[in-house]
């Protein structure tokens, strides 16, 4: 290896590093929220890529039909809430929210998809379908068992995981897709030739990631969430529900995964079960910040990427063996200078 292939090594493990980051937080936000293990965090960037994929071909994507059913289910399970606790008071909002505005999106999806619209328009539409699939997602399968042990919870998301997997696959069939990139321009380094692509990557990513910085700095919702995240209890008591918690925690998780998506989907080739890969390597990073840090999840990731991108030249064979091995020398460490206190659902 010599320094110029050691610059593009550093480039690709960049740029794929910021796509971890961007799932690392996601994961790492959802898990401080609501305990939940979000195994399924990937699937929200395949569909992103996937829906974006479609509506550049001209095609209404299956994932709008998604969120219609899952809101229309969401529906009814509001309102049979409503209905029991003689609060029929809700039941405009309840239509309004899950049944009016899913069908919009279908009406403005299906008029948009045909016409071609811009790059941008595209990806604002991806985000506004895939977004609601978080809280819905969250509505249906984790509130009824927000309670839950941590382990019960984790082996919820793994349902959760292969039922969105055959899901893709009956909304977007096993051929993989790989849409048009942002902008072709390439500028020369030296002797590193850099994509306007991978700049977009990163620096969206980087906007990202000061747009979630400012969201919890400086709004309320932001600040709810924050305590919800450090002390769950506390959060209660000063009246900050959990359910909004999470619904919160799920559309940011979404909006992460979707703007990955879009980001990710002219670089590499998208099939409807790849999400999980860029899930676990999202979870890795986390690991490698400590499970407890956003900047440091963001570190982990990022040089996570690096490895993938040096270990693909070195021992392409073995790169996730190697990706996926690192994290058992950190979890050993972890394990031997952390407390290990008893769980509240032990201690009960």
């Amino acid at each position: 290896m010599n320094a110029d292939i050691a610059l593009w090594l550093t480039q690709d493990g960049i740029t794929s590093g910021a796509i971890y980051a961007l799932l690392a937080l996601a994961l790492l936000l959802v898990f401080a929220v609501t305990r939940v293990i979000f195994v399924p965090q990937g699937e929200f960037l395949a569909y992103a890529a996937l829906t974006l994929g479609w509506l550049q071909q001209g095609k209404v994507p299956g994932t709008v039909w998604l969120v219609l059913a899952a809101a229309l289910l969401v529906a009814l399970l509001e309102a049979r809430q409503a209905l029991r606790r003689k609060d029929a008071g809700r039941l405009p909002r309840i239509a309004l929210l899950y049944v009016v505005a899913p069908l919009a999106l279908v009406a403005a999806t299906t008029w948009a998809a045909p016409r071609s619209l811009g790059f941008a328009a595209q990806a604002a539409l991806v985000v506004a379908i895939i977004v609601p699939l978080g809280p819905l997602v969250y509505r249906i399968v984790y509130r009824p068992i927000a309670q839950a042990s941590v382990l019960v919870l984790f082996i919820t998301s793994m349902a959760v995981h292969y039922a969105l997997v055959g899901i893709g696959l009956l909304l977007f069939g096993a051929e993989g897709l790989r849409t048009n990139a942002i902008a072709d321009t390439k500028f020369d380094w030296g002797v590193l030739s850099v994509s306007a692509q991978s700049l977009w990557v990163i620096g969206a990513s980087v906007a990202c990631m000061l747009g979630l910085w400012l969201f919890f700095e400086r709004s309320l919702a932001g600040k709810a969430l924050r305590a919800a995240a450090i002390n769950r209890v506390g959060s209660l008591l000063v009246g900050i529900p959990i359910e909004f918690s999470g619904r919160l925690a799920f559309a940011l998780a979404a909006g992460i995964g979707a703007v990955s998506g879009v980001l990710i989907s002219p670089i590499t080739t998208i099939y409807y079960d790849t999400g999980l890969m860029f899930g676990l390597k999202g979870f890795v990073g986390a690991i490698l910040g400590g499970m407890g840090s956003y900047p440091l999840a963001a570190l982990g990731a990022l040089l996570l990427g690096l490895l993938e991108s040096f270990s693909s030249f070195w021992a392409s064979s073995y790169k996730e063996t190697i990706v996926f091995t690192v994290i058992i020398p950190v979890l050993l460490w972890r394990s031997l200078v952390s407390r290990h206190p008893v769980a509240e659902d032990e201690e009960e």
